[in-house]
């Protein structure tokens, strides 16, 4: 087997760990959750979670991987022992099923985008909406093969080495991500009555404050970090000894949380605008945001950036979950890459088109009340990625703490009584939480 690649750079690293972390989560999952639980008392909780559970968890996953220099089995293996194997084919599971269910909204991604070229789509009347939604998700050709174009796009980053394919791309899609998203945030700002949405989501207000919202927090903090299933652990798996890993880490979870703040900015203040409802839920995105740009003048092309901007912020996750899944044939069954990424993707899209399919032909399939998406959208968030998560803070903080403290400070200035704080987040505050997560999840 060839000697492991590296990234060629730092800012690669940061770039496509903050495109992993950023996703969807940050343009479609970020301004639901912040419109359903209150706007700031939704977001502020989730940036002090960030800086201290999630930048915590993520330098322990990030570690494992740099010291384990494979994938999240291989690394398991190497630093934890023949016991610790089993929850590493837990995490390639995870990454499969994600992108199994996350390439069916991918490819609805590419369909709006789409239609927002052709000026489709941008319709005031929310009966047409639902109608034109419907038809995308009930036509299993159309359907399945969005999502099979979008699996492509994503195996055609992966296929190539690490330093060409996924760095590559990512020092060009995430630049281009925030200059759009940027464009469409200045926009929506321009707005009369726009401002209504920057007091929801900057203005505290804590009598609005609940116990859901602080819960929704918690859960998104480890959502929109990609911590938990081992995507960070592949990608630090790739970083040289020298590299500072605390420092790359609080980059990646700046970017992130940046993102995520932006896709709040993004949607909000056009919302409040037009009177819509903050609350709409997960369809806020797909079903609000096309009323908005129908009242747009020259909505069309505000259309074409959002929806490009939706498009770029999945491929750059997606590639995270591909690749976790593809490191683990490479590294364990000495697969070539090429081969492992055509076959895995093919897999994927076999699986993942039951899942596609959940919103159209499938939809009275069900399996303990539950599609077929939404038992792999409820296996990886509510117990895959928090077990995922706890594994990590165990091997990290009581298995091979002296070895894992060495490796983490390595690059970095971080004192021993800084790295007594990180252990006492990474052993008491983090399982605390994550258990909480994952109850109320169950």
């Amino acid at each position: 087997m060839s000697e492991r690649s590296n990234w060629s750079s730092r800012i690669g690293f940061i770039l496509a760990s903050a495109g992993a972390a950023v996703g969807l989560g940050a343009i479609w999952k970020f301004p639901y959750l912040a419109g359903s639980n209150g706007g700031s008392v939704f977001m502020f909780p989730y940036i002090v979670l960030s800086f201290t559970i999630g930048l915590t968890l993520l330098i322990a996953e990030v570690a494992i991987g740099r010291t384990g220099k494979g994938s999240i089995v291989t690394a398991y293996r190497s630093i934890g022992g023949k016991n610790w194997v089993g929850w590493g084919y837990l995490g390639v599971l995870t990454g499969f099923c994600v992108l199994c269910f996350y390439s069916a909204i991918g490819g609805w991604t590419i369909s709006y985008f789409i239609d927002a070229v052709l000026g489709n789509g941008l319709v005031a009347n929310q009966n047409e909406l639902n109608a034109h939604f419907g038809a995308l998700v009930s036509n299993p050709y159309i359907s399945i093969g969005y999502q099979a174009l979008f699996l492509f796009l994503t195996a055609w980053v992966v296929a190539y080495d690490i330093s060409k394919g996924i760095e590559r791309i990512s020092k060009i899609l995430m630049p281009l991500l925030f200059v759009l998203v940027l464009i469409v945030i200045i926009r929506g700002l321009m707005l009369p009555g726009s401002e209504k949405g920057l007091a929801y989501l900057f203005s505290w207000n804590p009598e609005a404050f609940s116990w859901q919202s602080l819960l929704a927090a918690m859960g998104f903090t480890f959502f929109s970090l990609c911590v938990g299933c081992g995507c960070m652990l592949t990608y630090g798996s790739y970083l040289p000894k020298n590299s500072n890993l605390i420092g790359s880490c609080a980059w990646i979870t700046f970017l992130a949380t940046i993102a995520s703040i932006l896709g709040g900015l993004m949607i909000m203040p056009s919302v409040f605008a037009f009177d819509l409802n903050p609350a709409a839920g997960p369809g806020l995105t797909f079903m609000t945001m096309p009323v908005v740009f129908a009242q747009l003048p020259m909505g069309q092309i505000f259309a074409i950036v959002f929806y490009l901007c939706l498009v770029v912020a999945a491929l750059t996750s997606s590639v995270s979950q591909l690749e976790l899944v593809v490191a683990f044939f490479v590294d364990e069954l000495k697969m070539n890459r090429t081969l492992a990424v055509t076959l895995i993707s093919l897999v994927m899209l076999f699986v993942g088109s039951f899942c596609g399919l959940s919103f159209g032909p499938l939809a009275d399939f069900k399996i303990a009340g539950r599609t077929v998406f939404d038992n792999f959208d409820y296996f990886t968030s509510n117990l895959s990625l928090p077990i995922g998560g706890l594994v990590v803070c165990m091997l990290v903080g009581v298995k091979q703490w002296s070895m894992m403290r060495d490796e983490i400070r390595m690059g970095s200035d971080a004192s021993l009584s800084a790295m007594q704080v990180f252990r006492f987040l990474l052993t008491i505050c983090c399982p605390l939480l994550i258990l909480v997560v994952l109850i109320t999840g169950l």
